[in-house]
């Protein structure tokens, strides 16, 4: 049995990199496919005292339990099922609800340092970098954070500068060296998504006649 293809897409935060992970599996749907989130696998902070919590730094590489992430991605390499955790950001811990996940033959893993990790890197046959202008990421974040979230202009703006940006530039930019792909301008950028949508479609006929 071969193992399914698994594509990386990551990106500064605003940068549209779930634009281009739906746009693919749109683009993908006739096909067994399965999306993975990153933000779903913050640590459990259980033990943590409330307090402790409301400090975590979400951008910041040891936020994520990503021993429990390749676990459940090797598993689904191997057609088994897993239970996705859920992230509760009420409480700033790992809620006790799980999603159960069935395998496919595609699976996009999208986060914003999910190429930061050599070990997630090596199990994905593309990994792609969706880059875009530190302005629009802001506006685009602003926009999002004040609409959905309720959150104030100012409030957004602080943590874009004290943690967004300087975690931005120290841990996330610098995986752009190991993408196979980087696209400007997210999902906008319809040449760019079709050109990896037709790799894709080419790997999995590969692997159907192996």
């Amino acid at each position: 049995m071969q193992k399914p293809v698994v594509i990386g897409v990551t990106g500064g935060s605003g940068s549209g990199k779930t634009s281009v992970t739906k746009a693919i599996y749109e683009s993908l749907k006739d096909h067994s496919i399965l999306v993975i989130e990153q933000d779903y696998y913050y640590r459990d902070q259980h033990n943590v005292p409330f307090e402790e919590r409301l400090k975590t730094n979400y951008d910041h590489p040891l936020a994520f339990d990503n021993d429990l992430l390749i676990e459940h991605i090797e598993k689904l390499l191997r057609y088994e099922a897993i239970e996705k955790p859920v992230y509760d950001y009420s409480i700033h811990t790992r809620s006790d609800k799980v999603i159960p996940v069935e395998p496919k033959d595609v699976i996009i893993l999208e986060g914003i340092l999910v190429l930061e990790d050599e070990r997630l890197r090596d199990l994905m046959d593309i990994k792609l970098y969706v880059d875009t202008d530190a302005d629009l990421r802001i506006i685009r974040r602003l926009t999002r954070d004040i609409r959905e979230r309720g959150r104030t202009f100012d409030s957004v703006i602080d943590q874009y500068l004290n943690v967004v940006r300087p975690m931005h530039n120290q841990f996330i930019e610098p995986t752009k060296r190991y993408a196979d792909v980087i696209i400007p301008e997210g999902g906008q950028n319809h040449v760019a998504v079709d050109l990896m949508v037709t790799k894709i479609q080419t790997i999995l006929e590969q692997k159907s006649f192996l």
